[in-house]
């Protein structure tokens, strides 16, 4: 594990994890076109259809090697690629790397239960066929620490291809939207999400930002002091009700609950 560690933090500081080289705007539902390649790390995970890809959910390069997304993302009868270096999706840029998954390399955690949701556990990890060449396009998140809880309003961004509001169309290019993180003492009263949201999960946005179907899996980008972004969240799921419901902010699956669980299926794969 010692090892495993070290060539984690090793890979981190060689590829300057977390500091985009295509800078954010000044500153996904309510969203706007991201800055391209300013979200280095964001992955298109896309599943086979009578011969064509279609995407699904987003993901987070967390190794060369290894995409982190959300359990309730992959099925074991589906054949997935994923695409780095995207950001319009209609157009070919050039960026872009298509990497085709096998199918025993896909890894949901063993705690996630499909029929709920709202239980917990709700993250995944893929393995690429093979490395991705890391770049100004493509570079690996960085995690925040185990254990790591954000205060509240702390300003974290949702970026993804998810619909621009409940039912509508994917977008063709990049979304992102400033989502303030709820924390757990409000995002659990009783007329929020009460306890539906777990310790292990963390709320980011509200009635007018949000994420929506399609973001599923994707990051929940937040600053450091340093001026490095940590991957905090993983989006997990939004209100019955629709994806910009009042007092039913965004859930995602909190990253540095399930450090060990990363580390150990990376290491043993």
């Amino acid at each position: 594990m010692l090892q495993l560690l070290s060539f984690l933090l090793f890979v981190a500081v060689a590829s300057g994890c977390g500091r985009p080289s295509y800078r954010l705007s000044s500153r996904v539902v309510n969203g706007e076109d991201a800055v391209p390649y300013s979200w280095p790390w964001q992955v298109s995970l896309q599943y086979e259809k009578d011969g064509t890809y279609r995407h699904t959910c987003g993901g987070s390069l967390i190794a060369p090697d290894w995409v982190m997304t959300a359990g309730h993302c992959i099925s074991s009868s589906l054949t997935y690629q994923v695409v780095l270096g995207e950001f319009d999706r209609a157009v070919e840029e050039g960026p872009e790397q298509v990497i085709p998954i096998n199918p025993g390399d896909l890894f949901v955690h063993p705690l996630w239960n499909p029929s709920c949701v709202s239980c917990g556990n709700d993250i995944a990890l893929v393995k690429l066929s093979r490395s991705a060449q890391l770049g100004d396009t493509v570079q690996l998140a960085c995690l925040p620490p185990a254990g790591d809880i954000l205060p509240n309003e702390a300003p974290c961004y949702i970026s993804g291809w998810g619909r621009l509001y409940t039912g509508g169309p994917l977008p063709d290019k990049l979304q992102q939207a400033l989502l303030p993180v709820v924390d757990y003492e409000h995002c659990s009263k009783w007329d929020w999400w009460g306890i539906t949201v777990k310790r292990s999960m963390v709320c980011a946005g509200g009635d007018i930002r949000s994420g929506c179907n399609g973001d599923s899996g994707g990051p929940l980008n937040c600053p450091t002091a340093d001026g490095t972004w940590q991957v905090h969240g993983v989006t997990s799921f939004v209100s019955a009700f629709g994806c910009n419901t009042a007092k039913k902010p965004t859930v995602f699956t909190r990253v540095s609950a399930f450090n060990d669980w990363i580390e150990e299926t990376m290491a043993s794969h």
